[in-house]
C-alpha cells in the first residue's frame, strides 16, 4: 500500500508549480497534486502580495504605465514565465486547426508561432493597461485587484484539474493533475476568491465576484474546446488558463458603467 503523502507536501508542490520559491519537493501523486491544485488560489493570492507592492511602490515615483509594465514583469519572473509559455503553446496548437496528437505535437516545438505571438502581446498589453488604470486609483483596492486577480488566474487551474476533465497525454503535468480536484474544493475556491474580490472595485462590491465569475465561465468554455481539439489538458494548457483568467479578471475590475 502506498504512503500516505505528508500534510505539507501539497503546499510544497503548489509553490514549486506556481512560483520560483525554491521549495524543496516533497512526495509527488495524484493525491498530492490534487492538494496542491486545490491551493493554487491561496498561493496565486501569496503571488499577488508583492505584485501589487511593485505596483503601488513604483507608481509613487514614476508614470503609471511604467509601473503596470513592471509589474508584469515581475508576475513573468515570479513563474518563470510558464505560464505565457503555456499560453502561446496552446493558442499555436488551437490556431492551426489540427486535432489530437497533430495538435500536440506543435505544442512541444521550442518556436512561438504567429498566432502564439499575438497571443502574447494581447494578454501583456492588456495586463499593463488595466494595471495602469488600478494604479491611478483607490491604493487599497489596487491591492486588493491584484491580489484578486492572481488568485484567480490560479482558480482556473483548480476548475481545469476538476473531476471529469481528462488528460492529453499519458505523461507530464496534465497526467500527474487531471480529475484531482473534488467539487467541494472547487467551490470552496471559488467562494474565497469572490469574496476577496468584493473589496477590489470602490462601491461596486458586486463587479469584483462578477468579474472573477465570467472569467471562469470564460475559461469553462476554453476547456470544453481544449478537450474536443487535443482530447484533455496538458500543463500548456493550465498555463493559459492561468493567463485568461487573470487578463478577463483584470479587464473586469476596471469596466465602468
Amino acid at each position: 500500500m502506498p504512503a500516505e503523502p505528508r500534510p505539507g507536501d501539497g503546499a510544497r508542490l503548489a509553490l514549486t508549480t506556481f512560483t520560483i520559491l525554491p521549495v524543496r519537493a516533497g512526495r509527488i501523486d495524484r493525491a498530492t497534486a490534487g492538494t496542491a491544485m486545490a491551493l493554487a488560489p491561496a498561493v496565486g493570492a501569496l503571488l499577488g502580495v508583492p505584485l501589487a507592492g511593485v505596483l503601488l511602490l513604483l507608481d509613487a515615483v514614476t508614470a503609471p504605465l511604467v509601473a503596470a509594465g513592471v509589474t508584469v514583469a515581475a508576475g513573468a519572473l515570479l513563474t518563470r514565465g510558464l505560464h505565457l509559455d503555456g499560453l502561446a503553446d496552446t493558442v499555436d496548437a488551437l490556431g492551426s486547426y489540427r486535432r489530437g496528437a497533430a495538435a500536440l505535437e506543435i505544442m512541444k516545438k521550442p518556436d512561438v508561432g504567429p498566432f502564439g505571438v499575438v497571443a502574447l502581446v494581447l494578454v501583456l498589453l492588456v495586463q499593463a493597461a488595466t494595471l495602469a488604470e488600478l494604479a491611478g486609483g483607490s491604493r487599497p483596492a489596487a491591492l486588493v485587484a491584484v491580489v484578486t486577480a492572481t488568485a484567480a488566474g490560479r482558480l482556473g487551474v483548480t476548475l481545469a484539474c476538476r473531476r471529469g476533465v481528462p488528460a492529453a497525454r499519458p505523461e507530464g503535468l496534465g497526467a500527474l493533475v487531471a480529475g484531482t480536484v473534488g467539487p467541494v474544493a472547487l467551490a470552496a475556491g471559488t467562494a474565497a476568491v469572490a469574496l476577496l474580490a468584493v473589496a477590489a472595485v470602490p462601491g461596486r462590491p458586486w463587479q469584483g465576484p462578477l468579474a472573477v465569475l465570467v472569467a471562469l465561465a470564460v475559461a469553462a468554455g476554453l476547456l470544453r474546446h481544449v478537450v474536443r481539439r487535443l482530447g484533455g489538458i496538458t500543463g500548456d494548457v493550465l498555463g493559459a488558463t492561468v493567463e485568461l483568467v487573470t487578463t478577463l479578471v483584470y479587464l473586469g475590475l476596471v469596466l465602468s458603467g
